[in-house]
């Protein structure tokens, strides 16, 4: 991205980002509430348009790209995605109309090859034994964990990840970022992960990009945006940052 700006109705949600996410590179996309995380997530899915500044996605440059054709080469997980899940579909379902683009088994005659890829990538996510079980009857968690497995399908040259652990329990949030450290440390695409909360950025995370009022506040090696000056900048509140063997806590320091 450069000089990337999105400006809705009035509202200015990104302002000039300039930003380069390479193969092998593990991103963590953090920021307060209203900094314009999700919305720098959607123009790198190729789901948004920017307002003005140039994007070039897997080597293809949005305005002469097909723009439906390069989102099928990147896996997205989503809130917003499991909303959508009609919460009668089988978590196997879920995961194969991926292959499709589309939310619900709309037709009854999937390859085998793919159902069977599906049933793989469940496994893969610790969820062998759910292959049956309806979407809607899942915890939390679970659900994650299928939208994990379904971003995964396409075997895509880039994955975004909004918020994975957002609304899970200590236990549950635990289980999925040792998954996702194993996922991601061997041949994985390079990764984006949004997230409000330091303790959420996986093992084996190489950058970090930090927004505040939709600019770019710090980006780079993780450990050179995750301290606790540039958090109390972009969250308004003195934080104290500590890293233990690639895992990161804060909490309110001195005022």
């Amino acid at each position: 991205m450069s000089g990337v700006t999105v400006v809705r109705e009035g509202a200015t949600l990104l302002s000039g980002v300039d930003w380069v996410v390479e193969e092998g590179q593990r991103w963590a996309l953090l920021g307060p509430n209203g900094a314009g995380k999700t919305t720098l997530l959607a123009v790198a899915a190729a789901s948004l348009f920017p307002s003005a500044g140039a994007v070039t996605l897997l080597g293809q440059r949005y305005g002469e790209a097909d723009l439906g054709e390069l989102r099928t080469r990147v896996g997205l997980s989503s809130a917003a995605l499991s909303d959508r899940v009609p919460p009668h579909e089988r978590a196997v379902d879920v995961v194969v109309t991926a292959a499709h683009g589309v939310l619900g088994r709309w037709s009854s005659g999937y390859d085998p090859a793919d159902v069977a890829r599906a049933s793989d990538l469940l496994a893969r996510v610790g969820l062998r034994a759910f292959v049956d079980r309806r979407f809607g009857s899942l915890s939390e968690g679970e659900r994650k964990r299928v939208l994990l497995a379904r971003a995964l399908m396409t075997d895509p040259e880039l994955l975004l990840l909004d918020e994975p652990a957002a609304g899970l329990d200590l236990g549950a949030r635990e289980a999925l970022l040792r998954l996702l450290t194993r996922l991601t440390s061997t041949g994985a695409p390079p990764t984006v992960l949004v997230t409000h909360h330091v303790e959420e950025i996986p093992v084996g995370t190489t950058h970090a990009l930090l927004l505040s009022r939709g600019r770019v506040l710090a980006q780079g090696p993780v450990a050179s945006v995750i301290t606790g000056p540039l958090l109390t900048q972009a969250f308004g509140i003195p934080l104290q940052v500590v890293s233990v063997d690639g895992r990161w806590t804060a909490r309110s320091g001195p005022g």
